[in-house]
């Protein structure tokens, strides 16, 4: 039998001088379309920086002021008394209703002050809870007043809203608490 020989081929090619375009191409087109998050972090406008020389200390009377201590191992402390900090909430809020008929000057401040060594999602869960009670209370204030959320109040309802129900939170700085 005869046997039947093949023509061998040779194997196909492709220039491979384009590829280092097409692989730029493709990575600069995953860059473009990628949304990336990226953690902006709170929100919180600051005060600005005043030379210690410049410092007026102004005196505020213990009924205007509400404070919330964080310790090291966790605990809450409104005025002194350790609270979970779900309660912190309806505490506050209790407070805030009861200056909403004074003065900007005789407003309610809260006060936070936490340990160096505070877990950082305590110090967050205890300002959202003081966030959430300044939140409710003007809810509260604009249905009361005005009949309407406070998102379908206009710019002069919304206003005086803020001004009756005034938010003033800071931060003390950091130190031991036990």
């Amino acid at each position: 039998m005869a046997a039947i020989k093949r023509k061998q081929r040779e194997g196909g090619s492709f220039s491979a001088s384009s590829m280092a375009d097409i692989t730029f191409l493709l990575l600069l087109f995953f860059l473009v379309t990628t949304n990336i998050d990226v953690d902006t972090g709170i929100g919180l406008v600051l005060p600005e920086y005043v030379p210690p020389e410049e410092r007026v200390d102004v005196p505020i009377s213990k009924e205007r002021l509400v404070n919330i201590l964080v310790n090291e191992n966790g605990d809450v402390l409104l005025n002194g008394d350790v609270i979970a900090i779900p309660q912190i909430k309806d505490r506050l809020k209790e407070r805030i209703k009861s200056k909403i008929d004074l003065p900007k000057n005789k407003k309610l401040i809260v006060s936070i002050k936490t340990d160096k060594e505070t877990n950082y999602n305590i110090f967050i869960q205890t300002l959202d809870q003081v966030e959430l009670a300044f939140a409710e209370t003007r809810e509260e204030y604009s249905l009361a007043k005005y009949g309407k959320k406070v998102k379908d109040l206009n710019d002069t309802e919304a206003d005086e809203m803020k001004e009756n129900v005034y938010k003033v939170v800071s931060f003390a700085e950091p130190e031991v608490v036990k």
